[in-house]
């Protein structure tokens, strides 16, 4: 591994970086939407996108940082993003339960997350058996867990009820767990387990000295406030909550073109 520039950007995947067709948020006539680049195929279906512009940047950007791509995804759905320029040399899967080093998982940091886990929140089987309790076969559609680290349902927005939601989190917090909807996701994910961590310990590894950060969901609230600077965009959770930081810019742009945004801005950043 080369000698990592003073910088580290970590920076969320889905809905930040990169979009479904459903999330692209396209707003101008087709005629000038911009130009894009598939980066997932899943059962030889294109999944998600970047704009061809945010596919120049990325590299480059790369190039002048260490990039940290920061998801929730579990290893198996990160590894099918194929993103441009070289493999990113960290990488934080799982919400921080995870830890890849040039591709492969540190099972060391993985041990240590479990243990903190253990001693910290109630255990996945007690969300589980509550989610099969309690959710609508009406408006679920499918319900996972992830990793064996946290749990989420794939639901109907249309027909899941706000009060259901609030519910589970109330229900969700003393146990040391928090409630996340992204989409139709809904995710139930314990309290100590941030990417903020995963990325401190990147921070240490690589002799970083300044953060910056880029997500926009609930989950992501911990790694922004930890960065010395991020964004987020004018869309998800975090935007629909207002939720604010005095070192968080809060873009106006939607869908796939914050993505490309945010990559301009860091980029802007790391050069200054």
């Amino acid at each position: 591994m080369n000698p990592a520039p003073g910088v580290l950007v970590a920076s969320d995947l889905d809905r930040t970086l990169i979009y479904s067709a459903a999330a692209l948020h396209l707003t101008v006539p087709d005629a000038e939407a911009p130009r894009l680049l598939c980066v997932e195929v899943y059962d030889a279906k294109p999944l998600s996108y970047l704009t061809e512009r945010a596919a120049r940047l990325l590299p480059e950007l790369a190039a002048r940082s260490v990039f940290v791509p920061t998801t929730t995804r579990t290893r198996e759905q990160y590894r099918r993003v194929r993103l441009p320029g070289p493999p990113a040399p960290y990488a934080i899967c799982a919400n921080g339960g995870h830890l890849l080093v040039d591709g492969r998982t540190d099972h060391d940091w993985h041990r240590a997350v479990r243990d903190r886990l253990a001693g910290e929140c109630a255990p996945l089987e007690e969300v589980g058996d509550h989610l099969r309790r309690t959710a609508d076969p009406g408006w679920l559609r499918k319900r996972r867990t992830a990793e064996d680290l946290f749990a989420y349902l794939v639901v109907d927005r249309a027909l899941l009820p706000g009060a259901w939601v609030k519910e589970l989190a109330a229900w969700a917090e003393p146990l040391g767990w928090t409630v996340s909807l992204q989409g139709r996701k809904l995710y139930l994910v314990p309290r100590p387990l941030t990417k903020s961590a995963a990325v401190a310990e990147v921070v240490r590894r690589a002799g970083t000295t300044r953060t910056l950060a880029a997500g926009d969901s609930l989950l992501d609230t911990d790694l922004l406030l930890a960065a010395d600077a991020g964004w987020r965009p004018g869309h998800g959770e975090l935007a629909d909550t207002g939720w604010s930081a005095p070192h968080v810019t809060a873009l106006a742009e939607r869908g796939v073109s914050a993505g490309e945004r945010i990559l301009a801005e860091a980029l802007r950043a790391v050069a200054a």
